[in-house]
Protein backbone atom coordinates (compact mmCIF):
# COMPACT_ATOMS: atom_id res chain seq x y z
CA UNK A 1 0.00 0.00 0.00
CA UNK A 2 2.85 2.42 0.97
CA UNK A 3 4.72 1.42 -2.42
CA UNK A 4 1.48 2.25 -4.28
CA UNK A 5 0.90 5.79 -2.56
CA UNK A 6 4.34 6.66 -3.39
CA UNK A 7 4.33 5.90 -7.17
CA UNK A 8 0.84 7.82 -6.78
CA UNK A 9 2.80 10.57 -5.57
CA UNK A 10 5.50 10.65 -8.30
CA UNK A 11 2.75 10.19 -11.06
CA UNK A 12 1.21 13.97 -9.56
CA UNK A 13 4.33 15.73 -9.45
CA UNK A 14 5.44 14.42 -12.81
CA UNK A 15 1.95 15.47 -14.19
CA UNK A 16 1.99 18.98 -12.54
CA UNK A 17 5.60 19.25 -13.59
CA UNK A 18 4.62 18.38 -17.09
CA UNK A 19 1.59 21.29 -16.94
CA UNK A 20 4.07 23.62 -16.08
CA UNK A 21 6.85 23.08 -18.78
CA UNK A 22 3.75 22.91 -20.96
CA UNK A 23 2.75 26.26 -20.44
CA UNK A 24 6.03 27.72 -20.38
CA UNK A 25 6.49 26.25 -23.94
CA UNK A 26 3.24 27.11 -25.08
CA UNK A 27 3.23 30.59 -23.59
CA UNK A 28 7.18 30.76 -25.43
CA UNK A 29 5.03 30.91 -28.75
CA UNK A 30 2.61 33.33 -27.41
CA UNK A 31 4.74 35.62 -25.44
CA UNK A 32 5.01 38.41 -29.00
CA UNK A 33 1.50 38.10 -29.12
CA UNK A 34 0.35 39.06 -25.73
CA UNK A 35 3.10 41.55 -25.66
CA UNK A 36 1.62 43.47 -28.82
CA UNK A 37 -2.26 43.11 -26.96
CA UNK A 38 -0.25 44.41 -24.25
CA UNK A 39 0.61 47.55 -25.68
CA UNK A 40 -2.45 48.25 -27.32
CA UNK A 41 -5.39 50.24 -26.18
CA UNK A 42 -8.31 48.62 -25.16
CA UNK A 43 -12.36 49.30 -24.46
CA UNK A 44 -12.23 50.75 -20.69
CA UNK A 45 -8.69 50.66 -20.17
CA UNK A 46 -8.47 52.84 -17.13
CA UNK A 47 -11.91 51.24 -15.81
CA UNK A 48 -9.59 48.18 -15.97
CA UNK A 49 -6.62 49.30 -13.68
CA UNK A 50 -6.87 47.97 -10.31
CA UNK A 51 -10.09 45.34 -11.37
CA UNK A 52 -10.53 42.06 -10.19
CA UNK A 53 -12.19 39.41 -12.35
CA UNK A 54 -13.17 36.48 -10.67
CA UNK A 55 -13.84 34.49 -13.18
CA UNK A 56 -11.15 33.48 -15.93
CA UNK A 57 -10.84 30.49 -17.77
CA UNK A 58 -7.81 29.51 -19.40
CA UNK A 59 -5.14 26.43 -20.42
CA UNK A 60 -4.80 23.57 -19.77
CA UNK A 61 -8.17 22.62 -19.91
CA UNK A 62 -10.20 19.73 -21.52
CA UNK A 63 -11.40 21.88 -24.21
CA UNK A 64 -10.52 24.77 -26.14
CA UNK A 65 -8.68 28.14 -24.57
CA UNK A 66 -7.42 31.31 -26.13
CA UNK A 67 -4.41 31.64 -23.56
CA UNK A 68 -3.17 29.75 -20.56
CA UNK A 69 -2.80 30.54 -17.10
CA UNK A 70 0.98 31.96 -17.41
CA UNK A 71 -0.15 34.55 -20.14
CA UNK A 72 -3.46 35.29 -19.04
CA UNK A 73 -2.05 36.83 -15.66
CA UNK A 74 0.67 38.53 -17.48
CA UNK A 75 -2.29 40.31 -19.67
CA UNK A 76 -3.56 41.06 -16.98
CA UNK A 77 -1.01 42.61 -15.13
CA UNK A 78 -0.04 44.89 -18.65
CA UNK A 79 -3.70 45.99 -18.16
CA UNK A 80 -3.38 46.70 -14.27
CA UNK A 81 -5.35 44.36 -13.27
CA UNK A 82 -5.35 43.76 -9.71
CA UNK A 83 -5.97 40.09 -9.19
CA UNK A 84 -7.69 37.05 -11.33
CA UNK A 85 -9.55 34.03 -10.28
CA UNK A 86 -8.40 31.05 -12.47
CA UNK A 87 -11.37 28.85 -13.23
CA UNK A 88 -11.58 25.19 -14.41
CA UNK A 89 -14.46 22.94 -14.09
CA UNK A 90 -12.81 19.93 -13.69
CA UNK A 91 -9.20 20.71 -11.98
CA UNK A 92 -8.70 22.20 -9.40
CA UNK A 93 -6.68 25.73 -9.66
CA UNK A 94 -4.96 26.16 -6.29
CA UNK A 95 -1.97 24.89 -7.26
CA UNK A 96 -1.76 26.67 -10.24
CA UNK A 97 -2.35 29.77 -8.74
CA UNK A 98 1.18 28.96 -6.45
CA UNK A 99 2.95 28.43 -9.61
CA UNK A 100 1.37 31.69 -11.83
CA UNK A 101 2.25 34.15 -8.70
CA UNK A 102 5.86 32.39 -9.24
CA UNK A 103 6.53 33.04 -12.72
CA UNK A 104 4.13 36.61 -12.98
CA UNK A 105 4.73 38.90 -9.44
CA UNK A 106 3.16 42.25 -9.20
CA UNK A 107 -0.42 40.37 -9.93
CA UNK A 108 -2.32 38.88 -6.94
CA UNK A 109 -3.81 35.28 -8.68
CA UNK A 110 -6.39 32.58 -7.07
CA UNK A 111 -8.13 29.61 -7.94
CA UNK A 112 -10.10 27.13 -5.80
CA UNK A 113 -12.11 23.51 -6.70
CA UNK A 114 -15.03 22.76 -8.52
CA UNK A 115 -17.50 19.94 -7.02
CA UNK A 116 -17.87 18.29 -10.39
CA UNK A 117 -17.30 14.63 -10.81
CA UNK A 118 -13.54 14.24 -11.70
CA UNK A 119 -13.07 15.47 -7.94
CA UNK A 120 -15.73 13.15 -6.92
CA UNK A 121 -18.86 15.36 -7.37
CA UNK A 122 -19.76 17.01 -3.46
CA UNK A 123 -16.47 15.75 -1.63
CA UNK A 124 -15.22 17.43 1.62
CA UNK A 125 -11.80 15.83 1.06
CA UNK A 126 -11.51 17.80 -1.92
CA UNK A 127 -12.26 21.16 -0.33
CA UNK A 128 -10.33 19.82 3.17
CA UNK A 129 -6.83 19.08 0.34
CA UNK A 130 -7.03 22.66 -1.05
CA UNK A 131 -6.78 24.42 2.06
CA UNK A 132 -3.91 22.79 2.72
CA UNK A 133 -2.15 23.40 -0.50
CA UNK A 134 1.10 25.25 -1.01
CA UNK A 135 0.55 28.95 -0.63
CA UNK A 136 -3.12 28.90 0.08
CA UNK A 137 -4.46 30.35 -2.76
CA UNK A 138 -7.32 28.16 -3.57
CA UNK A 139 -10.13 30.46 -2.48
CA UNK A 140 -13.19 29.32 -4.45
CA UNK A 141 -15.38 26.46 -3.87
CA UNK A 142 -17.64 26.27 -6.57
CA UNK A 143 -20.64 23.99 -6.29
CA UNK A 144 -21.22 21.65 -9.26
CA UNK A 145 -21.07 23.67 -12.54
CA UNK A 146 -20.72 21.31 -15.75
CA UNK A 147 -22.03 18.07 -13.48
CA UNK A 148 -25.09 20.02 -11.71
CA UNK A 149 -28.02 17.83 -11.42
CA UNK A 150 -30.09 21.25 -12.72
CA UNK A 151 -27.45 21.55 -15.74
CA UNK A 152 -27.89 18.04 -16.80
CA UNK A 153 -31.29 18.31 -16.82
CA UNK A 154 -31.81 22.09 -18.42
CA UNK A 155 -29.09 20.60 -21.29
CA UNK A 156 -31.65 17.68 -21.66
CA UNK A 157 -28.68 15.12 -21.40
CA UNK A 158 -28.28 11.45 -20.19
CA UNK A 159 -25.50 10.86 -18.34
CA UNK A 160 -24.30 10.78 -14.80
CA UNK A 161 -24.73 14.52 -12.91
CA UNK A 162 -24.01 15.67 -8.70
CA UNK A 163 -26.75 17.01 -6.80
CA UNK A 164 -26.80 19.08 -3.88
CA UNK A 165 -30.39 18.41 -2.93
CA UNK A 166 -32.96 15.95 -2.47
CA UNK A 167 -36.64 16.18 -1.60
CA UNK A 168 -36.47 19.78 -0.92
CA UNK A 169 -33.02 19.21 1.65
CA UNK A 170 -29.38 19.87 1.02
CA UNK A 171 -27.60 16.69 1.17
CA UNK A 172 -25.25 15.95 4.26
CA UNK A 173 -21.94 16.05 2.13
CA UNK A 174 -23.14 19.42 0.79
CA UNK A 175 -23.20 20.84 4.64
CA UNK A 176 -20.08 19.38 5.04
CA UNK A 177 -18.51 21.22 2.91
CA UNK A 178 -20.05 24.67 4.10
CA UNK A 179 -19.29 23.96 7.30
CA UNK A 180 -15.55 23.59 5.99
CA UNK A 181 -16.35 26.71 3.35
CA UNK A 182 -16.94 28.39 6.89
CA UNK A 183 -14.04 27.12 8.91
CA UNK A 184 -11.31 28.41 6.49
CA UNK A 185 -12.88 31.23 5.19
CA UNK A 186 -13.52 30.51 1.75
CA UNK A 187 -15.43 31.80 -0.77
CA UNK A 188 -19.12 29.56 -1.30
CA UNK A 189 -19.68 30.05 -4.84
CA UNK A 190 -23.07 28.39 -6.04
CA UNK A 191 -22.50 26.98 -9.39
CA UNK A 192 -24.56 26.39 -12.02
CA UNK A 193 -27.18 25.08 -9.26
CA UNK A 194 -31.32 25.86 -9.65
CA UNK A 195 -32.23 29.38 -7.82
CA UNK A 196 -33.77 27.11 -5.70
CA UNK A 197 -30.63 25.42 -4.81
CA UNK A 198 -28.65 28.38 -4.71
CA UNK A 199 -31.34 30.13 -2.13
CA UNK A 200 -30.60 26.74 -0.10
CA UNK A 201 -27.04 26.84 -0.28
CA UNK A 202 -26.77 30.96 0.79
CA UNK A 203 -29.09 30.13 3.59
CA UNK A 204 -27.12 27.18 4.74
CA UNK A 205 -24.04 29.10 4.59
CA UNK A 206 -25.56 31.85 6.93
CA UNK A 207 -26.88 29.84 9.15
CA UNK A 208 -23.07 28.01 9.31
CA UNK A 209 -21.09 32.08 9.60
CA UNK A 210 -20.12 31.89 6.00
CA UNK A 211 -18.88 35.26 5.29
CA UNK A 212 -18.19 35.11 1.76
CA UNK A 213 -20.66 34.03 -0.35
CA UNK A 214 -21.61 34.99 -4.58
CA UNK A 215 -24.46 33.78 -7.06
CA UNK A 216 -22.57 32.43 -9.97
CA UNK A 217 -23.90 34.07 -12.87
CA UNK A 218 -27.37 34.23 -11.49
CA UNK A 219 -29.00 35.89 -15.04
CA UNK A 220 -27.57 33.10 -17.18
CA UNK A 221 -28.44 29.97 -17.81
CA UNK A 222 -28.71 27.20 -16.32
CA UNK A 223 -29.13 29.51 -13.06
CA UNK A 224 -31.71 31.79 -14.53
CA UNK A 225 -32.89 33.32 -10.95
CA UNK A 226 -35.28 35.90 -11.29
CA UNK A 227 -35.04 39.24 -9.44
CA UNK A 228 -37.06 38.16 -6.65
CA UNK A 229 -34.69 35.09 -6.16
CA UNK A 230 -31.46 37.81 -6.87
CA UNK A 231 -32.59 40.24 -4.31
CA UNK A 232 -33.01 37.65 -1.82
CA UNK A 233 -30.00 36.36 -2.32
CA UNK A 234 -28.56 39.66 -1.79
CA UNK A 235 -30.62 39.83 1.46
CA UNK A 236 -28.38 36.69 2.52
CA UNK A 237 -25.27 38.98 2.27
CA UNK A 238 -24.57 37.41 -1.25
CA UNK A 239 -22.85 38.59 -3.78
CA UNK A 240 -24.81 38.52 -7.14
CA UNK A 241 -22.37 37.85 -10.51
CA UNK A 242 -22.57 39.09 -13.51
CA UNK A 243 -20.91 38.15 -16.41
CA UNK A 244 -20.18 39.93 -19.81
CA UNK A 245 -18.73 37.21 -21.94
CA UNK A 246 -17.98 38.29 -25.21
CA UNK A 247 -20.32 41.63 -26.87
CA UNK A 248 -19.49 40.51 -30.48
CA UNK A 249 -23.19 38.75 -30.40
CA UNK A 250 -26.54 39.43 -31.73
CA UNK A 251 -27.60 39.40 -28.19
CA UNK A 252 -25.03 41.68 -26.05
CA UNK A 253 -27.25 45.31 -26.54
CA UNK A 254 -30.17 43.42 -25.23
CA UNK A 255 -28.15 41.08 -22.42
CA UNK A 256 -26.08 44.62 -21.46
CA UNK A 257 -29.51 46.05 -20.89
CA UNK A 258 -30.77 43.74 -18.92
CA UNK A 259 -28.02 43.66 -16.82
CA UNK A 260 -27.90 46.92 -16.38
CA UNK A 261 -31.84 47.21 -15.02
CA UNK A 262 -31.38 44.29 -12.79
CA UNK A 263 -27.94 45.83 -11.52
CA UNK A 264 -29.93 49.28 -10.65
CA UNK A 265 -32.90 47.40 -9.33
CA UNK A 266 -30.82 45.37 -7.06
CA UNK A 267 -27.98 47.99 -6.64
CA UNK A 268 -24.34 47.90 -7.10
CA UNK A 269 -23.02 47.57 -3.52
CA UNK A 270 -24.74 43.81 -4.22
CA UNK A 271 -23.08 43.37 -7.60
CA UNK A 272 -19.64 42.14 -8.72
CA UNK A 273 -18.68 41.67 -12.16
CA UNK A 274 -16.91 39.37 -13.87
CA UNK A 275 -15.65 38.18 -17.44
CA UNK A 276 -16.75 34.49 -17.60
CA UNK A 277 -13.63 34.38 -20.84
CA UNK A 278 -11.12 31.89 -21.90
CA UNK A 279 -12.68 30.56 -24.58
CA UNK A 280 -11.15 30.02 -27.82
CA UNK A 281 -12.43 32.79 -31.00
CA UNK A 282 -13.94 34.76 -27.69
CA UNK A 283 -11.75 38.20 -26.86
CA UNK A 284 -8.62 37.72 -24.37
CA UNK A 285 -10.64 37.63 -20.54
CA UNK A 286 -8.55 41.29 -19.96
CA UNK A 287 -10.35 42.83 -22.99
CA UNK A 288 -13.45 41.38 -22.84
CA UNK A 289 -13.46 42.54 -19.43
CA UNK A 290 -12.71 46.13 -20.15
CA UNK A 291 -15.17 45.90 -22.70
CA UNK A 292 -17.94 44.82 -20.40
CA UNK A 293 -16.79 47.85 -17.91
CA UNK A 294 -17.42 50.12 -20.52
CA UNK A 295 -20.41 48.84 -21.71
CA UNK A 296 -22.33 49.15 -18.38
CA UNK A 297 -20.71 52.92 -18.39
CA UNK A 298 -22.44 53.21 -21.76
CA UNK A 299 -25.76 52.87 -20.10
CA UNK A 300 -24.78 55.40 -17.25
CA UNK A 301 -22.96 53.96 -14.44
CA UNK A 302 -20.48 55.80 -13.09
CA UNK A 303 -17.07 55.09 -12.70
CA UNK A 304 -17.64 54.81 -8.98
CA UNK A 305 -20.08 52.45 -9.33
CA UNK A 306 -18.70 50.36 -12.02
CA UNK A 307 -15.40 50.50 -9.31
CA UNK A 308 -17.71 49.01 -6.98
CA UNK A 309 -18.41 46.57 -8.96
CA UNK A 310 -15.31 45.45 -9.92
CA UNK A 311 -12.43 46.49 -7.90
CA UNK A 312 -13.95 46.76 -4.25
CA UNK A 313 -16.59 44.37 -4.05
CA UNK A 314 -14.56 41.31 -5.53
CA UNK A 315 -11.39 42.31 -3.41
CA UNK A 316 -13.68 42.20 -0.05
CA UNK A 317 -15.36 38.65 -1.97
CA UNK A 318 -11.69 37.24 -1.40
CA UNK A 319 -10.50 38.90 1.53
CA UNK A 320 -8.48 41.43 0.37
CA UNK A 321 -7.96 45.18 1.56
Amino acid sequence: MTHSKTRFGIGLSLSFALVLAWARISGAGQTGAQDTAGAQDTAGADLLRGSIDIHVHSDPDDRPRSIDAIDVAKLAKTRGMRAIVLKNHYDPTGPWAFIVRKEVPGIEIFGGVDLNLPVGGINPAAVDHMTKVSGGWGRFVWMPTFDAENQVRYSNENRPFVSVARNGQLLPEVKQVIALIAKNGLVLATGHSSPEEGLMLLREGRAQGVERMVVTHALMAPVLMNLQQMQEAAGLGAFIEFVGGSLAGADANARMATFAETIRKIGPEFCILSSDLGQRGNPLPPDGFGAFLAALRSRGFTDAEIARMSKQNPARLLGLN
